[in-house]
């Protein structure tokens, strides 16, 4: 997530109206209506330059990376977005997985498919949060590597894509018990990767193997997704919040009812109370409570001093992006 605010040195400025921006087996799926076809554009597909990521990430660059909320922001500055009903088309989707809390950030036991996210633009290194989600579904039998986070944590919007791009699964106190895990390809909406559309905030990266062979999801597990749903529902969000007064070295969590954006409305997003910092860009949003349920959205942006935490609507757009992802 990004969250421009006096805490944290190393958050973006922006304008007085003080946008921050927060940086099982396979299920069944209805693929989109054709009434749909509009609301859905190609996806942007980037190969990943993933030659020595996992070297390059040593202990100190990963302390002194910048929480990825800073990117985020500067396309809620430009303020572009495709009208909520756009956002909204499409029919009901999830995706089954593989294998109560307060309202405000609370610490969280370390989860095996969440973790943090490492990476560089435009010669700065940043970190945000992800999460490995399911990719076998009837569209696919799926590649078993596929990581959710913010699109601004894998593409500038609009931009360049990320280089030594790491995840780094179940991440706490500096200690990986999965190692890192580099990028081979990425996928973001097009409304992102050309338009820097805060309302499609979402990517996917596809990740290498580990160096003994062995596949992201048949190490860490992979969660449910799912598109299309209702409005309004209860979320569970996690992250690793990374700007003050967190410190980027465990995982936190929020619970709340998705409420509308009433700021900019025009984005189609919804919020849950949430004070969580930079860092947590790219966490997961789970339906209902817990991190067992379906994904549904991730940690995008918010206001300060509002705590609250914005997220994206999956709809059709993000779908398809997915769809192209898990079948990579």
């Amino acid at each position: 997530m990004t969250r421009t605010s006096s805490l944290a040195a190393s958050f973006l400025s922006l304008s007085a109206a003080a946008i921050i921006a927060l940086a099982g087996a396979g299920g069944a799926h209805a693929a989109p209506s054709t009434s749909d076809e509009k609301a859905v554009p190609s996806v942007a597909r980037a190969t990943a330059d993933s030659t020595g990521a996992a070297d390059y990430w040593t202990s100190d660059r990963m302390r002194a990376a910048i929480p990825g909320d800073v990117l985020a922001g500067k396309a809620l500055e430009r303020g572009k977005s495709s009208s909520a009903a756009d956002v909204l088309k499409g029919p009901k989707t999830q995706v089954t997985g593989t294998t109560g809390k307060p309202t405000l950030a609370q610490p969280a036991d370390p989860v095996a498919h969440i973790g943090k996210v490492f990476f560089t633009l435009g010669g700065q290194n940043y970190v945000c949060s992800g999460n490995a989600v399911a990719s076998g579904n009837k569209r696919t039998s799926g590649n078993k590597s596929t990581v959710a986070t913010a699109g601004h944590c894998l593409n500038e919007g609009p931009g360049a894509f990320a280089t030594n791009f790491v995840f780094v699964p179940q991440y706490k106190d500096g200690v990986a018990p999965y190692g890192a895990w580099s990028a081979a390809e990425y996928f973001t909406p097009t409304q992102w990767s050309v338009g820097g559309d805060i309302s499609y905030d979402t990517g996917f990266a596809v990740l290498n193997p580990r160096s003994d062979g062995a596949l992201l999801e048949n190490v860490v597990g992979g969660s449910g997704v799912a598109f299309n749903e209702a409005r309004g529902l209860q979320y569970t969000s996690y992250g690793y919040p990374a700007a003050n007064p967190f410190n980027g070295e465990r995982l936190w969590s929020c619970t709340g009812t998705a409420t509308k954006d009433k700021t900019n409305p025009q984005f189609g997003t919804q919020g849950i109370p949430c004070d969580m910092t930079g860092g947590s860009s790219g966490g997961p949003w789970f339906i209902g409570t817990g991190s067992d349920g379906f994904q549904n959205s991730i940690n995008s942006y918010g206001y300060t001093p509002k705590p609250v935490m914005y997220g994206p609507y999956w709809g059709s757009v993000i779908e398809e992006t997915y769809y192209s992802a898990a079948a990579a």
